[in-house]
């Protein structure tokens, strides 16, 4: 069976992709997503207007900087950033690369040209931001998958499980 957004979407939408996020969900899931499928899906859903894609990248790597040019031409306005090294201990570092203040200053930038925001991460970091939208009068829908959604949003949005739309988004060679 096929699960349709459009019942829980109304008027003009903006999805807002955190790709960390979708990464650990896509090694849970064991598929990955086709990001130009995940368009399509969306465009024949809702009424689509805009799509952003939020990722950390590792200097000049030519692979990723081929995918984020894909997701231009497919339509996503990427907003990507280099990640950083940051020592926790002695020899121990660990790597970052979080845009989630890009996310929200993207999405409290457009709060006015949309009537849902669907909202494509786990993370609890965002539960003002749903506040925020739900204050506005807006619809707000997260998805992502079991285990990797935060409570905090489950509590303040409609919640799309990812595993769901699997026929519909996954990535075939």
């Amino acid at each position: 069976m096929k699960l349709m957004i459009s019942q829980f979407v109304k008027g003009r939408v903006y999805v807002f992709v955190d790709a960390a996020n979708i990464l650990y969900s896509q090694q849970t899931l064991h598929w990955r997503v086709d990001y130009k499928k995940l368009k399509e899906y969306f465009e024949k859903e809702c009424d689509l207007r805009a799509i952003y894609f939020y990722t950390g990248y590792v200097g000049e790597n030519h692979k990723q900087n081929s995918f984020l040019e894909k997701l231009k031409s497919f339509g996503y306005q990427v907003r990507a950033k280099e990640v950083k090294r940051i020592k926790i201990s002695r020899n121990v570092y660990e790597w970052k690369g979080n845009l989630d203040v890009e996310l929200i200053i993207d999405a409290l930038k457009n709060i006015d040209n949309l009537d849902t925001c669907i909202l494509m991460s786990g993370d609890s970091d965002f539960a003002s931001l749903l506040d925020e939208f739900k204050e506005k009068k807006k619809r707000v829908i997260v998805m992502s998958t079991k285990h990797h959604i935060s409570r905090e949003l489950i509590e303040r949005a409609k919640y799309v499980n990812i595993k769901k739309l699997k026929d519909q988004i996954s990535y075939h060679k």
